[in-house]
């Protein structure tokens, strides 16, 4: 792999731990807030909500801008967002550094997954998507029982103030090691970009990304909770079960790439089938410590498998129905997986309030992610049925 993915796996590590940290502090936060844990569960729904917003307009809007700057831009924006949540004396100057962080975070995976996959070699592309990726699972392993740790023993600040500490580390490692002719799409024009949108078929591989992808947050988001009031572990213990989750998603990501790399769509067929099984599977051993450790590692197996195959995917299909907006179409997709992170985060929030509880938070996520079973099953269909046509014309010919 080339040494400027390192470069994007370090940025990827920083945004990682900004994005998920806020997990295992919820009920630190919720608690010097004086909030209850579905308000403070809204803190990662307006993350994410920044991030599916603000990925696709902000995309569009740098399009001419050159890539290096544009990713150092990006990772000072990150900067400046943490280090106003290290400050943040309430629950609203919170939220509004979340989305300054969001929206560096959105423009960073959509313009940085198109530089991963023109870096290698056509069949090595979801392995490169999933090399850059791998900093967010690494972030899980390593910078959120960290993050999470430090937040119980120093404050949730001190956690973004670290955080903040990483983003430079990263401005620095892009400034160094990321080529300065950094290959760049033409601008796609707004015409093009509003295709994107009136596109079926890339409409239902977002829609596969945000049912996919955001039926594990149902129950991911409240995940400490879970582990604390269900399962009766300690707090302090909250941080070690992170860190066994963090490294299942690394091995996951790195074999998701792997098995998407020849066909994505028979790939998220059998991740999702099995991520759903896991999760329903996980309301059952959730209230029993020896069973919900293996149980959880296997979510956390499946929860990032899928990533590298969604994201190859939708290149993949923009390139043939909308080649003039690919990026747009990465970037829509990042929304996509951010969405699905804020709706999975919003319906989680509403089973906790309601008499179903935190126990039942994972199979309630498990539905959402076999309608992205359904839809890839579709999406597999409509793909096999073009091949079978163009094949057809090409004989006639």
């Amino acid at each position: 792999m080339p040494l400027a993915l390192f470069a994007l796996t370090i940025a990827a590590y920083a945004i990682g731990t900004t994005e998920f940290v806020i997990v295992g502090l919820l009920p630190t936060v919720a608690n010097d807030l004086h909030i209850n844990l579905p308000l403070a569960g809204l803190i990662v729904s307006v993350y994410a909500l920044g991030v599916t917003f603000g990925a696709p307009i902000l995309t569009a809007l740098t399009g001419r801008i050159e890539r290096k700057p544009l990713l150092l831009g990006l990772m000072a924006l990150f900067i400046i967002g943490n280090s106003m949540a290290a400050l943040s004396p309430s629950y609203a100057p919170l939220l509004v550094a979340r989305v300054l962080s969001a929206f560096a975070h959105g423009v960073f995976f959509s313009v940085g997954s198109t530089i991963a996959a023109d870096l290698v070699p056509e069949n090595r592309r979801a392995s490169a998507i999933a090399m850059m990726f791998m900093g967010l699972t690494v972030a899980i392993v390593t910078g959120v029982p960290l993050g999470t740790f430090i937040g119980q023993t120093f404050g949730w600040r001190a956690t973004f103030a670290a955080v903040a500490g990483l983003g430079i580390v990263a401005f620095v490692g892009i400034l160094l090691l990321l080529p300065a002719n950094l290959k760049k799409a033409p601008p796609a024009s707004i015409r093009e970009q509003i295709g994107v949108l009136a596109s079926g078929r890339l409409l239902i591989v977002f829609a596969m990304t945000a049912l996919g992808y955001g039926g594990t947050f149902v129950a991911f988001t409240f995940l400490a909770s879970i582990l604390q009031e269900v399962t009766g572990f300690a707090a302090s213990a909250v941080s070690l079960i992170l860190v066994v989750y963090g490294i299942a998603i690394a091995i996951g990501n790195v074999v998701g790439g792997r098995l998407a790399n020849r066909n994505p769509v028979w790939a998220l067929i059998w991740l999702f089938a099995a991520q759903a099984v896991v999760l329903v599977l996980f309301s059952f051993t959730a209230v029993s410590p020896w069973l919900a450790i293996p149980t959880l590692a296997a979510l956390g197996f499946l929860s990032f498998a899928n990533v590298p195959g969604l994201q190859l995917y939708v290149v993949q299909l923009a390139r043939q129905v909308r080649p003039a907006a690919v990026d747009v179409a990465s970037a829509l997709n990042i929304a996509a997986f951010n969405l699905g992170i804020a709706a999975g985060a919003w319906v989680g929030g509403l089973v906790v309030e309601s008499s179903l509880g935190l126990g039942a938070t994972p199979w309630v996520g498990a539905i959402l992610v076999v309608a992205a079973l359904v839809l890839t099953l579709w999406s597999g269909a409509l793909d096999r049925r073009s091949a079978s046509a163009t094949q057809a014309v090409s004989y006639a010919a």
